[in-house]
């Protein structure tokens, strides 16, 4: 493996009368070569810590970190092969855009030719081509953003880290980027560790996502794994939305389940959990994963809501005194249910995710 974490905890010492804060909690990750990885959840949730115990700007309090066969730990951030783009940019003023890219490869004293044709290549690469005489504030959100990416980049790093580089964009301009992002490190196939809060990102960059809360991973997955198979409701709750549905198992064969659901019978994937007949569980149930019909389907309900977003239909409907939201993608609807219509209301059966009661 190319990048590894081994049992890496970090824990903050007392400061200010409070007591000592454990940020990290026994982490074990493993990235390939190459791979791109996002490190997902909430603020506090030890992500951005992470990030910085790989970079060097903090030291895990016990663990591993082993970058190509070589423990790391104690290398100080300048010796670890690695760049790291920043949320605030981070670029010189006073400098022109070459200027700004070139910085790295002047300290390391590098032959003006090399440095000419290293910075040349990667504004192609990152598309800011002819904009190498401009200052900084000549330059968008998206260019400036684009110009402290070219200039981790242009150091060749044998890892690249990204700490929510795309929060003070606006959402066009972040979308962009995102793509551009992926481009530009599956291009160079640069193994890549990037933080943020938020789940479009994480689902459109990742080779695979780091779900985090608390210190600890909570799921480690490709984009469909931690969306289609949350291991636990938080993971379900943070990627994307879901109804969380009480049932009772009525009956097992091999891996698909009976379990009654509103007094109906529903057969369901067991997934990779052992249950037993009479076991509490919670179904997950995506808001496209429910199907509702004026007649034919399995749980009578009404509309309390209805909502058109343009792309969809949103609806809050009531079965059995509890409120699920579902959503309709059909492009030909063109008459939407009304609040308090009648409806009936199924799931679609092999995508609905079957949850111990306590996780």
């Amino acid at each position: 493996m190319y990048l590894s974490l081994e049992k890496i905890t970090k824990v903050f010492p007392p400061r200010g009368g409070a007591t000592e804060v454990t940020a990290v909690s026994d982490v074990n990750l493993e990235i390939q070569k190459g791979e791109l990885v996002t490190l997902l959840g909430p603020s506090g949730c030890g992500k951005t810590t992470t990030l910085r115990m790989i970079a060097g700007f903090e030291f895990p309090t016990s663990g591993k970190i082993i970058l190509d066969g070589e423990e790391i730990n104690t290398l100080p951030p300048h010796k670890r092969g690695m760049s790291m783009v920043f949320q605030s940019y981070a670029i010189f003023p006073h400098l022109d855009v070459f200027e700004n890219i070139a910085y790295g490869l002047n300290v390391q004293k590098m032959p003006k030719k090399t440095i000419n044709e290293k910075v040349d290549r990667v504004l192609s690469l990152v598309h800011l081509e002819g904009m190498g005489k401009r200052a900084p504030n000549q330059l968008s959100g998206g260019q400036q953003q684009r110009v402290a990416l070219a200039r981790a980049l242009v150091m060749e790093p044998k890892v690249l880290l990204m700490d929510e580089p795309l929060s003070n964009l606006d959402a066009k301009l972040r979308e962009e980027m995102r793509t551009e992002i992926r481009r530009i490190q599956k291009e160079m196939n640069i193994t890549s560790v990037y933080v943020t809060h938020d789940q479009i990102e994480a689902m459109t960059l990742s080779d695979r996502i780091v779900v985090m809360d608390q210190g600890f991973i909570q799921q480690v997955g490709t984009p469909v794994d931690v969306y289609r198979f949350p291991r636990t409701k938080f993971v379900a709750n943070f990627i994307g939305r879901a109804n969380f549905i009480p049932a009772k198992v009525v009956s097992k064969n091999e891996k698909k389940l009976d379990v009654e659901v509103f007094g109906k019978v529903l057969n369901t994937e067991g997934g990779e959990h052992t249950y037993s007949k009479g076991d509490r569980v919670t179904l997950i149930v995506r808001p496209e994963m429910m199907k509702i019909k004026k007649h034919g389907e399995l749980f009578d309900g009404i509309i309390r809501r209805a909502a058109y977003l343009g792309n969809c239909i949103e609806y809050d409907v009531e079965v059995s005194n509890q409120l699920l939201t579902g959503v309709e993608y059909d492009p030909n609807v063109r008459n939407m249910f009304t609040e308090g219509e009648q409806v009936t209301v199924g799931l679609v059966e092999n995508c609905v995710q079957v949850l111990p009661e306590t996780k």
